[in-house]
């Protein structure tokens, strides 16, 4: 009996986690439509995504990597 219990909790877990990785698709999906709509408005795409990266990043982390990126774009005689 507990041997079925455990079956059925971890069939349920697995329909679960693929209800859950269908939705995760779906909102893929949905992302990249985003993403097309602001290119054929005029936008980047790819500095879009590193606009939201960026905001993602906590103030401290943020200002850390704009310095060490500052330092090796003024070694490389970029900045």
């Amino acid at each position: 009996m507990a041997d079925q219990a455990a079956d059925e909790r971890l069939r349920l877990l697995i329909e679960r986690i693929e209800r859950l990785e269908e939705e995760k698709k779906g909102i893929g999906d949905d992302i990249k439509d985003v993403y097309l709509e602001a290119k054929s408005a005029g936008y980047d795409p790819k500095a879009m995504r590193q606009v939201i990266r960026i905001r993602k990043m906590k103030p401290d982390d943020r200002k850390e990597m704009e310095a060490i990126l500052d330092v090796y774009l003024t070694a490389l005689g970029i900045a």
